[in-house]
């Protein structure tokens, strides 16, 4: 039997969230089913229920930074009991079949695509809804355990912008020796700078100005500089091996290559709503490489707040009730957010 739910939810595209009724599924065998806490607010929530991405599912409810206590579990289920503290990511199902699902990287589908936590059609063809709500019920294996290091509102944010950051700081190496600068200091960046700290990195932020230096440096950063002013790209060229971009507005990518030594990456994990140009030259000259990461898997997701948990740091946030989402909304495209917003769902 399905359970009555209460949730804030997009009627419509761009229209404002509303509190609403959703129904969940009943939980199955090998279901779990989560009292939420709380969730995050991603940029993504915005670009979906905007439709900025594209066409998309309404009535939508977002949320993929999801925190909370195991309420009930299925009867085959065997990674979590009642009172576990547990979290949910940026998806609920995959195929489990390709060879992507196999290797771990669920992320990557390839057999019908990751189903996403919401503004999606699960497997028994319902759409997914998200954590603005105040349950769900998830497939125990696209479940991840939060520490007990970690306090869940603090852990909620991790589940998209710390595994987005992680995955690609690992990917490309990041550690002791290695250069590397964080663009953009907002939900995603700042979350980057305090990671590649922990693995050891030279840390650069990159941002428009310096008006969050202090908190840049506060968190991990060696080095802080203003894109804004042209000097930096000349003191900067060919300095790092990595780049990692979090913002989801055009940038002049030529520019950013620039600042690659041969063999660095620029790897986006911001995305913008438009397409970007390119001047191949500026990947040709010096073997670099212009690439993307999203999200991780779930091992490498549970990998991540493990990680969190022993370097003893979640996300920076600013806790807001449930009726002050569609003003969180705005506050997050002017960046008037230091740096992210987390629904107290016992406000729903």
């Amino acid at each position: 039997m399905t359970t009555p739910v209460a949730a804030y939810a997009a009627p419509a595209p761009k229209a404002p969230l509303e509190r609403t009724t959703i129904e969940r599924r009943a939980v199955g065998e090998h279901d779990v089913l989560i009292d939420i806490k709380y969730a995050g607010i991603c940029h993504s929530d915005i670009h979906q229920a905007r439709e900025g991405w594209g066409e998309a599912i309404f009535p939508m409810v977002p949320g993929h930074e999801i925190a909370g206590v195991v309420a009930e579990v299925g009867s085959g289920v065997t990674k979590y009991k009642v009172g576990d503290r547990v979290g949910v990511g940026c998806m609920v199902d995959s195929c489990r079949e390709c060879e992507n699902c196999k290797a771990g990287q669920e992320q990557y589908c390839t057999g019908g695509g990751m189903i996403g936590t919401y503004n999606a059609i699960g497997k028994d063809g319902e759409p997914t809804y998200g954590g603005y709500a105040q349950k769900i019920v998830v497939d125990e294996n696209y479940v991840v355990r939060i520490p007990d290091g970690l306090s869940l509102d603090v852990a909620a944010p991790l589940l998209c912008a710390g595994i987005t950051l992680y995955s690609p700081l690992k990917h490309w190496g990041a550690g002791p020796g290695k250069k590397v600068a964080i663009l953009g200091m907002g939900g995603l960046g700042h979350m980057g700078v305090k990671i590649a700290h922990a693995l050891g990195a030279e840390v650069t932020v990159l941002s428009q100005s310096l008006r969050k230096k202090d908190d840049g440096l506060r968190l991990g950063a060696d080095h802080y500089y203003a894109t804004s002013d042209p000097k930096t790209f000349e003191e900067l060229a060919g300095t790092f091996d990595l780049i990692v971009s979090t913002v989801s507005a055009p940038l002049d990518f030529n520019a950013y290559l620039s600042l690659l030594k041969i063999d660095g990456a620029l790897v986006n994990v911001g995305a913008p709503e438009e397409p970007i140009s390119l001047n191949l030259f500026s990947v040709i000259g010096g073997r670099k490489t212009l690439a993307g990461s999203m999200i991780g898997g779930i091992a490498e997701t549970q990998e991540m707040l493990d990680f969190c948990a022993e370097h003893g740091f979640g996300a920076e946030i600013e806790p807001i009730r449930a009726d002050q989402i569609n003003e969180a909304y705005e506050r997050v495209l002017n960046s008037d957010v230091r740096y992210r917003f987390v629904i107290d769902t016992a406000t729903i």
